[in-house]
């Protein structure tokens, strides 16, 4: 049994999570800055991608833009939805239960983010190769690494005294590995 143990112990530790990031709620400050720095406009679809409670898609469809929201936990999905119906935006936005790794991003014109560096980078590939060149994508503490550049990096103070940092990233049409 001991043994069992140990193997299912192992296979656990080799198995890639799901999760891209642990759940941590961006603040409504950051969120409003996000989207300024991204421009987002009624014109936009905002994919946010780890959405957690939908807290992104329902600020950029307060502004008429429409959001997608994918996260692979179903429960804060249910929380999403909840909240877009108390927001009312349900018919500006559209949450998934969906691994953001497997999500076609070439809708969007902008791309939110709140996850790790190393989570970053192995979205880049996706994100080069899906989004038309001019679409955004905005990170919120985390870059893309040394292959992509930010176009711009805002820092700011939060309205709770944090340091912030924000990257800007305009898509140019090549594919980053």
């Amino acid at each position: 049994m001991l043994r069992l143990a140990s193997i299912v112990v192992a296979l656990g530790l080799l198995l890639p999570s799901q999760s891209l990031a642990p759940y941590v709620p961006t603040p409504a400050d950051v969120v409003e800055r996000m989207l300024d720095l991204a421009q987002v406009t009624k014109g936009d679809v905002v994919y946010d991608l780890g959405c957690g409670d939908g807290r992104i898609p329902i600020a950029a469809a307060k502004r008429g833009a429409r959001g997608v929201g994918v996260d692979f936990d179903p429960q804060r999905i249910v929380e999403s939805h909840a909240n877009a119906k108390a927001a009312g935006v349900t018919d500006r936005v559209e949450f998934r239960v969906q691994d953001a790794m497997t999500v076609d991003v070439s809708p969007a014109t902008v791309v939110t983010l709140y996850l790790l560096s190393s989570s970053n980078a192995k979205l880049r590939p996706m994100l080069t190769r899906q989004l038309k060149p001019g679409a955004r994508v905005v990170s919120h503490a985390f870059s893309m690494g040394a292959e992509w550049p930010a176009d711009k990096v805002d820092i700011f103070r939060t309205e709770r005294g944090d340091e912030v940092t924000l990257y800007l990233w305009r898509a140019d049409g090549k594919e980053r590995q």
